[in-house]
């Protein structure tokens, strides 16, 4: 009699959706009913422990479940969260991270300027975001897009950004697109859970655990900034980048919207985005646009500077020039 009692305990652990693999929020909310029932009928039948699991990675990934969006964190709370993230990091894929939750820097509003007359279309800039930010492999995810234009051209929906020749083409030109931070963006508004907002140093960030995979946030983008994962992202162990950011590259998954967030684990630290730093011909420059000494500051002042579509009145903190 006991041993066909534990026999189905052992049944009803197996088969409880909690312990499969890692899902969003939404899909652990839809589990949340069937596990309650499960849960109910563990406990009639005399099964006792752990309808969760006990294992220290079933405890950890409860707790994140139940954690409260970023911005209503305390900062004892965000330091208990970055250690639980370093954790199953460990657990999961046998990795050491050192996570960040580090807040924005006083004073610091930060800018981004792209110099259409040096870029040449080479893509380190491309290769080093995807590294840094730890992007799926798989599919090849990008967050910065590079369009090889002909002069005359302002638009990059009529250039190529998939280019497979030798660069640079004569009579062409280049243009990086990646997110451009808006200060009124559009993707904060369509967001129905917050999930998706602008910190006091203008980077536009996405809390990874609140994004219900809604999508709204493409639709409303106008600079082809967003990406959504289709599946569950994929970079090899020995290539994840294991500094990071709650906020910034740590591994998404399936289902979750991502995008550039000006490399936070990086500028929050003083050091320059991942691909201003991997630029060959210096064509990308940042920094910080309260400062009147900066480079991007000297840029807006004595360069020749649009913004793509400005007519939307997003005040987007990416300016595009020339020389």
């Amino acid at each position: 009699m006991n041993s066909r009692k534990n026999k189905d305990c052992r049944k009803q652990k197996k088969n409880t959706p909690l312990q499969d693999k890692p899902f969003g929020r939404r899909e652990f909310l839809k589990g949340a009913v069937k596990a309650a029932a499960l849960g109910s009928a563990a406990m009639v039948s005399g099964c006792g422990t752990g309808l969760l699991g006990s294992s220290e990675e079933d405890s950890l990934r409860w707790k994140e479940y139940f954690k409260k969006h970023y911005r209503l964190m305390t900062q004892e709370e965000k330091d208990e969260t970055v250690r639980r993230l370093e954790r199953l990091a460990r657990l999961r894929r046998g990795v050491d991270i050192q996570m960040s939750s580090k807040g924005p820097i006083e004073r610091i509003l930060f800018g981004y300027a792209f110099n259409l007359t040096r870029c040449e279309g080479f893509m380190e800039c491309v290769a080093a975001c995807v590294k840094e930010n730890n992007l799926d492999r798989k599919s090849n995810t990008q967050y910065i897009r590079i369009f090889e234009m002909e002069h005359g051209e302002m638009s990059p929906a009529s250039g190529n950004s998939k280019y497979f020749h030798e660069v640079p083409v004569e009579d062409h030109f280049y243009m990086g697109v990646q997110c451009f931070h808006c200060e009124k963006a559009p993707c904060v508004k369509a967001c129905p859970t917050q999930a998706t907002y602008r910190e006091p140093d203008g980077i536009v960030v996405v809390d990874y655990d609140w994004c219900i995979g809604c999508r709204y946030c493409i639709a409303a983008c106008p600079y082809y900034g967003r990406r959504f994962n289709w599946n569950e992202p994929y970079v090899p162990v020995n290539e994840i980048t294991k500094k990071q950011h709650y906020l910034g590259n740590r591994m998404r998954t399936k289902g979750q919207m991502e995008k550039c967030t000006f490399c936070v684990q990086r500028t929050r630290e003083g050091r320059l985005p991942a691909c201003v730093e991997a630029c060959p011909t210096g064509a990308r420059v940042f920094g910080n646009l309260l400062d009147p000494k900066s480079e991007i500051r000297y840029v807006l002042k004595n360069k020749k500077v649009f913004r793509f579509k400005e007519e939307l009145g997003t005040d987007a903190k990416y300016w595009y020039f020339i020389d």
